[in-house]
């Protein structure tokens, strides 16, 4: 199990996690986006990742919090997945929707948006696209419930740093495994399997992501690989 700390008006402070990595949200020959493992980091048992958004050396803090006067300030509310989700209910399984929106678009789906395909899903097919898709979620947005019982996909225990190459901007920090999240106050939030956190500093709902790297065309500056550089070029 690893831990994420965050630190007040500073980085997140890192334990124990055995993989760094950065991935890339890839359409399929349908169009349909996936997250796809790029590279890998070096890691150290204690690490510091930026969370300002200002930092030279990304994903790694560098002290740009201290020269920007970062306020990092958490808003986000601790109280349970469960209490804040709002159900949508189809024939063969459901729908848990807290809103957290990373903007991943992997509610998106060949035969139409998760919520549709849950309506749907009386459609062997289609309550197969629903799941997939939620399960995708990075940010743990959304669950599928079948038969009472929330679907739950395993993770290796993982820090991937995201990048969206469609709108050709940084997205969030996503967190996949067996981790807890602890706040700069010292409590934890609930423990979950998936969360997508901030790291271009602009989020209303710090410490977790809501998609202002969009909307604010936030880059890194972390290096892609060649190939996939020169297939952004011919698009």
């Amino acid at each position: 199990m690893f831990k994420i700390k965050v630190s007040k008006n500073g980085p997140y402070l890192v334990s124990n996690l055995e993989k760094l990595s950065q991935e890339a949200y890839m359409p399929d020959n349908n169009g349909v986006l996936n997250p796809i493992e790029l590279q890998q980091f070096p890691v150290e048992k204690k690490m510091a990742l930026c969370r300002c958004g200002h930092s030279k050396q990304a994903p790694f803090c560098d002290g740009s919090h201290e020269k920007v006067n970062f306020d990092g300030t958490e808003t986000a509310d601790h109280s349970a997945y469960l209490d804040r989700s709002e159900t949508f209910t189809g024939p063969k399984l459901s729908l848990l929707d807290d809103e957290r929106c990373a903007f991943s678009r992997f509610c998106h789906r060949e035969q139409g948006e998760v919520w549709t395909l849950t309506t749907q899903s009386d459609d062997p097919e289609k309550a197969k696209e629903a799941i997939q898709g939620a399960s995708l979620c990075p940010s743990g947005r959304l669950t599928a419930v079948l038969d009472g019982e929330l679907v739950e996909d395993e993770y290796e225990d993982t820090l991937a740093i995201a990048e969206d190459l469609q709108e050709r901007v940084s997205a969030s920090l996503n967190a996949r495994g067996d981790f807890t999240l602890e706040s700069a106050d010292g409590t934890l939030y609930e423990k979950r399997n998936r969360l997508a956190l901030c790291r271009c500093g602009q989020s209303r709902n710090k410490p977790f992501c809501d998609a202002s790297h969009v909307n604010t065309g936030y880059q890194d500056g972390i290096a892609l690989p060649k190939e996939i550089k020169d297939e952004m070029k011919e698009e």
